[in-house]
């Protein structure tokens, strides 16, 4: 399991409340932040449903 680098790119003000959610437990709260993670199933899973608002590196 490596490690993933996650930033919101986009802003989440007009997000259904289920994707706000999303990224506000993935740590997120302003457009531009960035969070490290640990890849598993679970993290990867929230980044599926917000892909189309976030940028991921593997690190």
């Amino acid at each position: 399991m490596g490690k993933v680098k996650i930033t919101l790119v986009k802003s989440i003000a007009k997000r259904s409340p289920s994707q706000k959610a999303t990224i506000l437990a993935l740590g997120l709260g302003k457009t531009n932040d960035s969070v490290i993670k640990d890849s598993n199933p679970a993290i990867d899973g929230m980044i599926s449903k917000v892909k189309h608002i976030l940028k991921i590196e593997n690190i």
